[in-house]
């Protein structure tokens, strides 16, 4: 519970850093769009566990902080894809860097024996609670992974075959 306490702490901190008068669960919601946006509304939702109309005024408040673009799929009007704005890029950047930065002063601290075993240790505990490692599995599987349609351009292809998976840790 102490850990999950000073990881909870880290982010509210890197947040408090910005400026912005959001809360995680929003933060949390810019980093699902970020890390495999575009997205649908419905995907968006089911991933963060809430319900649809929670989602929608939750990218309600982000679109009006300009931190979020909503626009209903032109391929089908019953769905709204979101994205982030560049506004909300940088924020999300801002506020990993920040945390990456706290958790890299935590670890150097460490006995080099103790951060020799902490990679091994947090992957075994990601693998017994059956946390997927790579963030577009749940995506993929509710559907709301999608090409852009709101951009004509084709996608950057990723490097190396398939997108780099980002800190999605909130």
């Amino acid at each position: 519970m102490a850990a999950s306490r000073l990881l909870v702490a880290i982010s509210a901190r890197a947040l408090a850093s910005t400026d912005e008068a959001l809360t995680l669960p929003q933060l949390r919601a810019l980093v699902v769009v970020d890390t495999c946006g575009p997205v649908k509304l419905a995907a968006l939702a089911a991933t963060l566990k809430v319900n649809s109309s929670t989602a929608l005024r939750m990218v309600e408040r982000l679109e009006s902080a300009h931190l979020i673009d909503r626009k209903t799929n032109p391929d089908n009007r019953r769905e709204v894809i979101l994205r982030l704005t560049p506004a909300g890029r940088d924020l999300v950047a801002r506020v990993l860097a920040h945390r990456r930065t706290e958790i890299r002063t935590l670890v150097e601290q460490l006995p080099a024996e103790a951060r020799a075993a902490l990679v091994p240790a947090l992957r075994a505990l990601t693998e017994a609670a059956h946390i997927a490692v790579d963030p577009f599995d749940e995506m993929r599987r509710l559907g709301g992974l999608i090409d852009d349609p709101l951009n004509p351009a084709p996608p950057e292809p990723p490097r190396g075959g398939r997108r780099r998976a980002k800190d999605t840790t909130v």
